[in-house]
């Protein structure tokens, strides 16, 4: 998919939503969100930018990069605003890639730390989906088993795609190192869960915030499921949410409606909790600067 089709693709998403559904459900989740839910998402963004930070920090010192604990939380809460306030929902990554590289003088090496970092992040995720799937009732728990099949079936492919013989030593060389060390995978896979469990347990809040009674056990693989698209091509962050949200919530009998207005309250929510990012572009504060203060 190209550049210019992947944000065409989330904001034809969202136009088929309102078509279908009106501007109603927008505004409900907007209305929605008050100052208890824009906090306690502010205070559970700042457990997973931590978390997502040390995960950054743990991969880059396996690829011989340093990168404190300060710096890389700075930079990170910088990234995720980018991220939710442009489109395509990586601009953020690959700025935070590129000053890294930069600072050590070695963009390529920075550009694939945070490569494998968000990848790691990202297999945790889908693993842990899958783990629930498998367990709690949802609309999608009758395919699990093959999906999961299919799962490994392009993770292969791709493992053999990226192998190719130019990049085959690098790319074992930088998995060995940076990613399956003793030293590197046990915190790697726990920042990974903390980070899933964090931003579910803010997709939940924002579920009980527009109105969703649904038990726990019910609404965990929903927001799990949508998390899971969430990572899709966006705009800002928007387009596939609302448009999974919309389908789950329709599917598990709780109404598209209702799904569009927890996702938009989820949004607004993520967005505020991001703003530390906006300080730190907005007061020219370098991440190294802030890094060294905190660290």
């Amino acid at each position: 998919m190209t550049t210019a089709v992947r944000p065409a693709a989330a904001a034809a998403t969202l136009a088929a939503l309102v078509w279908q559904l009106g501007f109603g459900p927008f505004l409900d989740g907007l209305r929605a969100v008050d100052g208890a839910a824009l906090a306690a998402a502010s205070g559970l963004a700042v457990v997973t930018t931590v978390c997502c930070a040390w995960r950054w920090r743990t991969v880059a010192r396996g690829l011989g990069v340093d990168l404190p604990l300060g710096t890389a939380v700075a930079a990170y809460y910088r990234s995720l605003f980018l991220n939710v306030t442009l489109p395509g929902g990586v601009v953020g990554d690959i700025h935070r890639g590129i000053r890294h590289g930069r600072d050590t003088n070695d963009v390529g090496r920075g550009l694939r730390a945070v490569a494998w970092e968000r990848s790691a992040g990202q297999v945790v995720q889908v693993l842990l989906t899958l783990a629930v799937l498998l367990v709690l009732p949802s609309p999608v728990r009758q395919v699990v088993p093959g999906a999961a099949l299919a799962l490994l079936v392009a993770a292969a492919g791709l493992v053999a795609a990226v192998c190719v013989p130019r990049w085959r030593h690098l790319v074992a060389r930088e998995l060995r190192r940076g990613l399956l060390a003793r030293r590197a995978w046990p915190p790697i896979a726990l920042a990974s869960a903390l980070v899933v469990t964090g931003h579910a347990a803010t997709f939940l809040i924002a579920a009980r915030t527009a109105g969703v009674t649904a038990p726990l056990s019910q609404m965990v693989p929903l927001a799990l499921l949508v998390l899971l698209v969430a990572a899709l091509p966006n705009v800002g962050g928007w387009g596939p949410r609302e448009g999974a949200a919309a389908w789950v919530f329709a599917a598990a009998g709780l109404g598209a409606s209702l799904g569009v207005a927890t996702a938009v309250a989820y949004g607004v929510m993520v967005f505020v909790a991001s703003l530390p990012g906006a300080a730190v572009l907005a007061f020219g504060i370098s991440a190294r600067r802030l890094g060294a203060r905190v660290a």
